[in-house]
């Protein structure tokens, strides 16, 4: 949102990365090898040294800042459609005549064979911090006090990429020195277990916590890591260890170290100021310094190219086609389902509110209307505040069996947008290429989530189910049975059921959130027991819907005709009737009542099944080998030191202990 410190610092290092890459590997690596001339200015000086730290913030995002990189690059494209949030066929959802290390869903995100330059990926960044680390220690001229500051980032930054590694591949090499990348077909590092590979990533974490400021005074800082941000991330990776993924037979201590690290976090994110968003649910996002909820962020900025752009993308990538973006992200009926009644009850199950598909915007929970755009619905951006979405449809001609007319540039496939996380006084500017929107990619929220689930887990029930009431009692769901619509919610797994369901809601659509959820329960199917066990409908064999909004006419029959039936016409008349007129029918007083009457009079709603490819009744496949990946074979066959994964052709096992 705004362009401080940190990102002029970012900026101006991804540069030099650019460069780096450009250059010649060998003189990059002999540079590195015996850390002379620059590194060692690096270490005794307290500017270069935290320019160094920028850096390395730079390299864990992306390379380039252009809008689809950070929300709608390949790979997260790849992770909201893997999942019920959006649609579309993916390498992970698709059917194979085998699962091979030399398809292409074998990601290459562990890092290539070593070539003629060096790439940024997770063994360079791992490279660069060991440099940091290793010998920053052996100079003097930084202050005692800075320095653990700067080597408590260096070490949540290894933290994190290990813990993301062992997410993918369970176990993988661990490098603690600052040798040449694995990739390199004479490393000799083997692959660790995923429990040491995990255990080195939460005891990175351990050093950052105890080296980093509980919160950062100079507001120049913002968006740096603290030892919150540490004890968080450690949280979330003890209870992904936890969790079935790693966790096959649920044993109790697992679930309680994921409490304990959990329950530290809170403790120490709250004796630093941070907490709930205690405003309007749908300005978690719009608040920059000092949110509360913000314990880990990435930072954009609104400069354009060539001034290092760094821009977020996400405007660019959910807001409709009229408003000048590229809208990719289009919610499924699946997840605009998840959202419950304002009761806290599933929708068709509330004693007091009825639901129906054609009313289906009617008492729902608040944070529905803070995270959806559907038609008539006010999706306001700095050119055009009043602006409001006309997503529908029509029949050019009687006898087709679906609508064949939209409203052009504002009409999508799955008829709704994405709302959350934009914002009203956003510009469009550069067809919204220069969007700034800061991402809290660790929220308070997921912190108290985390530790709900934790306590689920050594069956502290009570604390586990307070958790969720706290996350909806903020959210402004009606506490009308004394726990938030969970009255009938009471056994474990019917807990482990609701956080789940409940971390759909609450993130939806924030990055891989539900991806990894999905992939950490393994409910993409029920083969191992759990999609049954907490109530989830799996994802293999279905297909993703979305809505058809059809217009009506006056007699409640479907419109057929060339125009628009809602938009007035060269006379400056509508067909059927006006969507934005100058004067109200008797008894509504307002554009917004005027269009919950349009909606419920003129609009018929009607699941929609071609989202989803067609061709050969394509159904969403899901192989149990993607919950570990293997290595993909051009690796594999340059270093004979990494073991293939088990599954793919290779005898690791991720799951085996130490």
């Amino acid at each position: 949102m705004k362009t401080i410190n940190i990102k002029h610092a970012i900026q101006l290092f991804l540069l030099a990365f650019v460069f780096l890459t450009s250059s010649c590997s060998d003189d990059f690596l002999e540079e590195k090898q015996d850390w002379t001339g620059v590194n060692e200015q690096v270490f005794q000086d307290e500017l270069r040294a935290t320019a160094y730290i920028d850096y390395v913030y730079g390299l864990f995002l992306p390379a380039d800042g252009n809008a689809p990189q950070f929300y709608w690059n390949s790979h997260n494209n790849d992770l909201f459609q893997t999942g019920d949030e959006a649609y579309g066929e993916t390498r992970w959802n698709q059917e194979w005549a085998t699962i091979s290390p030399a398809e292409y869903h074998a990601w290459d995100y562990i890092g290539f064979p070593i070539g003629t330059s060096i790439r940024n990926n997770p063994y360079t960044r791992i490279r660069q911090i060991n440099l940091f680390i290793n010998n920053v220690d052996q100079y003097d001229g930084i202050d005692e006090e800075m320095k653990n500051y700067l080597k408590g980032q260096m070490y949540f930054w290894r933290g994190y990429q290990y813990y993301d590694l062992a997410s993918w591949y369970g176990g993988v090499p661990i490098e603690l020195e600052a040798k040449n990348p694995i990739v390199n077909p004479t490393g000799g590092t083997s692959r660790a277990s995923a429990e040491e590979t995990l255990g080195q990533a939460m005891a990175d974490l351990d050093m950052a916590k105890e080296l980093l400021p509980g919160r950062w005074t100079d507001p120049a800082d913002w968006g740096r890591v603290t030892s919150g941000t540490a004890a968080a991330l450690k949280g979330r990776a003890a209870l992904l260890w936890a969790s079935p993924q790693f966790n096959r037979d649920d044993e109790q201590s697992r679930w309680q170290s994921a409490y304990d690290a959990n329950l530290e976090a809170k403790g120490i994110l709250e004796a630093n100021g941070f907490g709930l968003f205690q405003g309007d649910w749908a300005d978690i996002w719009n608040q920059d310094i000092d949110n509360p909820e913000a314990v880990w962020v990435w930072n954009f900025n609104t400069s354009s190219s060539d001034q290092g752009q760094l821009n977020s993308g996400w405007e660019a990538v959910t807001r409709p086609s009229d408003q000048g973006a590229f809208p990719q992200v289009q919610p499924t009926k699946q997840t605009v389902d998840a959202f419950p009644m304002k009761d806290g009850s599933k929708i068709g199950e509330s004693d007091i509110y009825e639901y129906d598909l054609q009313t289906f915007y009617k008492n729902r929970d608040p944070r529905f209307y803070a995270t959806f755009v559907f038609p008539g619905d006010r999706f306001p951006y700095e050119d055009e505040p009043e602006y409001r979405s006309w997503n529908y449809t029509w029949f050019s001609e009687e006898g087709l069996e679906f609508p064949n007319e939209d409203t052009d540039d504002a009409a999508n496939a799955s008829g709704f947008y994405v709302k959350k996380m934009t914002m009203a006084n956003a510009s469009g500017d550069d067809n919204w290429g220069r969007s700034g929107n800061d991402f809290m990619e660790i929220r308070f929220t997921e912190v108290v989530l985390n530790l709900a689930e934790s306590a689920i887990g050594v069956n502290m029930l009570d604390e586990g189910k307070q958790g969720i009431m706290t996350i909806r009692e903020r959210a402004g769901i009606e506490n009308l049975d004394g726990s938030y619509g969970l009255a009938d919610v009471n056994t474990r797994d019917e807990l482990f059921g609701a956080v789940v369901k409940e971390r759909q809601v609450e993130l939806a659509y924030e990055r891989q959130k539900r991806y990894h959820t999905l992939k950490r329960w393994m409910l993409f199917n029920d083969d191992f027991g759990t999609a049954s066990r907490l109530g989830i409908e799996p994802l293999d064999g279905t297909r993703r819907t979305g809505f058809y909004f059809i217009a009506q006419n006056e007699e409640g029959n479907d419109y057929v005709g060339s125009e628009d039936p809602f938009e007035p016409n060269d006379e400056g008349v509508a067909p059927v009737i006006d969507r934005e007129p100058e004067e109200f029918p008797n008894g509504i007083a307002n554009q917004q009542e005027y269009t919950e009457w349009w909606r419920d009079n003129f609009l018929r709603v009607q699941v929609r099944d071609d989202l989803d490819p067609t061709e050969n009744n394509w159904t969403f496949t899901w192989y149990n080998e993607f919950y570990f990946l293997g290595i993909f074979q051009d690796l594999i066959d340059t270093n004979p030191y990494l073991e293939q994964t088990i599954g793919w052709g290779g005898s690791f096992d991720p799951l085996e202990e130490n």
